[in-house]
């Protein structure tokens, strides 16, 4: 009998210990796992801890130390401190110059002569400058750098770069994916180069994944509490990195973005911003544009260090908590190569409750290359995932100004729409009353946006296009009706204006004594609409312009090329006769 109770209760004590282990289990995982719903203020993120440094006396210049130092500036070596470099070239150098450009479209024949440690010249404001930050309370982070195909020497001047200006306590590892590359250099060369480098791991892919799907591999290795994104041919600026973690470790649920300064994809001239950054943006056709901070915005900041409040971002660089980038979906795994997931994801994190923003303080330099160095076949596609998950009835606008967009295969959402349901996020009107209330909505009433089709010359409809970099640049005139929308794609508003909204809001006019019909700035929502700008869709077909008592009107140069002047009105005149389709 005693033999049986003896068991009982060691039975008994060895359960009691067991439902005790659950039960501290239990709430170390509830404790791990807090929601994000009621948590959309300064306080979401969670307290960071001091982190153990080997000694409490370490001062600020210790602690901001970088992983590895530069080497000394050569102040005459090509390209040092930012400046544009430029070769005396031979005839068979020049052949390998222009070669370079046409394989990467950036001047690699030049960046190859360019020190992989080169100095760029901290030109940010003072305040930037002067900040000390509290290096034990930052959070950590893993720096993640997909690649196909980079050239030798851009890819490694980033990594050296975020090596020579991350301090060694913040920087957890640099995470290089290579998204089935094949270039030999980027082989055994490659490991072997970055064996002798503390800090960098290399993860290749199996087959072409994309910079979406090669990113989040990437994540999945990473150990740091914020992941930061970066493109392959960059230069980080010193002290880029701690503002993006200050802000981060002060609200986890902000998305935050370096100012991103241009390296001239030829001469390797570095341009910082020095006045106030611009902010994203995008057009009707979904594409991101880049505009100028909003007086709204301007007003809320309390000093002009404060991270400046974006409806979007380019998407190439930013910093997000990895906790908060687990919570909030990732990415769109769906999406092919890249484009269109910096949109998805910018309208997602402020809709889901959090937001995005561009910090003033933080500058990483980008080659913009002369061209997409690679096709990317998807792009409809991606933009069209973003449009079907997140627009709601807005994104019909869209498929106005994109007709193929309205048949492109998009693949199944449902896993991105139950993400959408579970997160409770807010509706895209919401979006854009509370974060881009400056973006005009068209408003495409039934029969009068379109293609403008001349019954005069019936192949040829109104097209705008306009040069790179100056959206009212050029003049209206005619080219071949083609269905695809863009640059043949108009709104005749209930205020009488003919817009053309595919990269900004346009509008036509009659500059005073002349024939040709221009493009000017359309007046902001709410303010009056100058005579100029004025047009009347007759009746009988004409578009009447009253400040100037013509109509457009279709013809052929003396060169037998087709365009358009306004001329005096003639309803018998079918070179007057437009419609809408």
């Amino acid at each position: 009998m005693r033999v049986r109770w003896s068991r009982k209760l060691g039975l008994l004590a060895k359960t009691c210990l067991l439902l005790s282990l659950l039960w501290v289990a239990y709430l170390i995982l509830e404790m791990s796992t807090s929601s994000y719903q009621d948590s959309h203020g300064e306080g979401a993120g969670r307290n960071l801890l001091e982190r153990q440094f080997s000694s409490k006396t370490q001062g600020k210049e210790q602690l901001s130390q970088p992983v590895y130092q530069k080497p000394p500036p050569d102040s005459n070596a090509p390209g040092e401190w930012g400046k544009a470099a430029r070769l005396q070239l031979d005839p068979e150098q020049k052949k390998q110059e222009e070669e370079s450009i046409e394989r990467y479209a950036i001047n690699i024949h030049l960046s190859d002569k360019i020190s992989l440690h080169r100095h760029i010249v901290d030109r940010r404001m003072y305040e930037c400058r002067s900040k000390v930050f509290d290096y034990r309370k930052l959070p950590t982070t893993s720096v993640i750098i997909s690649f196909y195909n980079e050239a030798w020497s851009t890819l490694l001047r980033t990594i050296h770069s975020v090596l020579e200006t991350t301090p060694a306590v913040l920087l957890k590892e640099i995470i290089l994916v290579d998204d089935f590359s094949d270039r030999a250099y980027l082989r055994s060369q490659l490991e072997e180069y970055i064996s002798n480098l503390d800090r960098v791991r290399l993860i290749r892919t199996s087959k072409r994944e994309g910079l979406v799907r090669g990113r989040l591999i990437g994540a999945t290795y990473s150990t740091g509490d914020v992941l930061t994104f970066l493109d392959c041919h960059c230069e980080c600026v010193p002290g880029w990195i701690e503002p993006l973690l200050e802000r981060i470790g002060e609200n986890k649920t902000a998305i935050v973005c370096p100012v991103i300064d241009t390296i001239d994809w030829n001469t390797f001239e570095f341009y910082m911003q020095t006045d106030e950054p611009m902010i994203g943006g995008f057009d009707w056709r979904l594409t991101f544009q880049w505009h100028s901070v909003p007086e709204q915005e301007r007003r809320r900041w309390k000093s002009k260090i404060d991270p400046i409040r974006s409806p979007t971002m380019a998407g190439g660089l930013f910093a997000v908590s990895k906790e908060y980038f687990q919570y909030l979906g990732t990415y769109d795994m769906g999406m092919e190569v890249w484009g269109g997931e910096n949109l998805e994801l910018s309208f997602r994190v402020w809709q889901c409750g959090g937001s995005l923003e561009i910090h003033p303080c933080s500058h990483v330099g980008h080659v913009f290359p002369k061209k997409a160095p690679y096709a990317r076949p998807n792009f409809l596609q991606n933009t069209v995932r973003a449009a079907e998950v997140w627009m709601d009835d807005y994104k019909q606008h869209f498929y106005n100004r994109n007709p193929p967009a309205s048949k492109e295969k998009y693949g199944d959402i449902s896993e991105r729409k139950l993400i959408r349901e579970r997160l409770k996020c807010q509706s895209f009107e919401w979006y854009l009353k509370n974060v881009y209330p400056d973006l005009h909505v068209p408003e495409d009433r039934h029969g009068w946006h379109g293609a403008v089709r001349s019954a005069g010359i019936h192949s040829e409809c109104l097209d705008y296009n306009a040069p790179d970099h100056n959206p009212t640049g050029a003049h209206l005139s005619l080219f071949g009706c083609h269905g695809q929308g863009g640059n043949q794609y108009f709104e005749y508003t209930s205020k009488k204006e003919i817009r053309f909204n595919s990269v900004t809001e346009i509008c036509a006019e009659v500059p005073d004594r002349q024939k040709y019909i221009a493009m000017r700035y359309c007046p902001r929502d709410g303010t009056p609409v100058p005579e100029s700008i004025i047009w009347e869709f007759r009746n009988d077909g004409t578009i009447y312009h009253p400040h100037s008592n013509t109509c457009i009107t279709s013809h052929h140069t003396s060169e037998g090329r087709t365009g358009i002047e306004m001329r005096l009105c003639n309803p018998g005149d079918r070179n007057q006769i437009w419609k809408f389709e």
